[in-house]
């Protein structure tokens, strides 16, 4: 890593204390979950305008371009789904502290009287985007037919996840 930055390697360890470090501070910088604790009261405000459809579809589209556009962030997501690191599951238990209070206070209020699992629903379609990502990156195929690594292809995920969420919200 230090080579590729053209870097001296003590500087890493100076700045960061080490690659976990760097890591852990590039995720702070660039991860596509933007919601910090201390907005989300304001996130959680905005969303119950609409009952959190234009946040649940510019959540799953910021996943989408920024693992799209971003092949160090593929690379730390495919090291989290391949090995156990404490420091990614500390990532993962602050996007899910962060996300149960707007999923409580927006999206399940919305759907309480529904036959609609939300949760279950939303987990599928960010699941989606994770492989669907992940997959036309590395393997640099299409997938149904989509060639996600192509603007027309993203768009075309991007029609039809808010197609989905419209389904959902009616």
């Amino acid at each position: 890593m230090a080579k590729e930055a053209k870097v001296d390697r003590r500087l890493i360890y100076d700045y960061f204390g080490d690659l976990e470090g760097l890591v852990n501070e590039y995720l702070n910088n660039k991860d596509y979950w933007k919601m910090e604790p201390k907005d989300v009261e304001s996130i959680v405000q905005a969303a119950r305008e609409d009952a959190g459809k234009a946040l649940a579809y510019g959540v799953l589209q910021d996943q989408l371009d920024s693992l799209i556009g971003n092949e160090e962030m593929r690379r730390i997501i495919t090291w989290g789904l391949s090995e156990k690191s404490a420091m990614l599951k500390e990532l993962d238990l602050k996007r899910e502290n962060v996300g149960e209070i707007v999923l409580s206070e927006v999206f399940d209020k919305r759907f309480a009287d529904s036959k609609v699992n939300f949760r279950a629903v939303y987990a599928l379609l960010m699941g989606g985007v994770y492989y669907l990502t992940l997959h036309a990156k590395m393997q640099e195929n299409t997938f149904c037919g989509i060639d996600i690594q192509q603007p027309a292809g993203q768009d075309e995920i991007k029609k039809a996840l808010r197609q989905l969420l419209d389904l959902i919200y009616k």
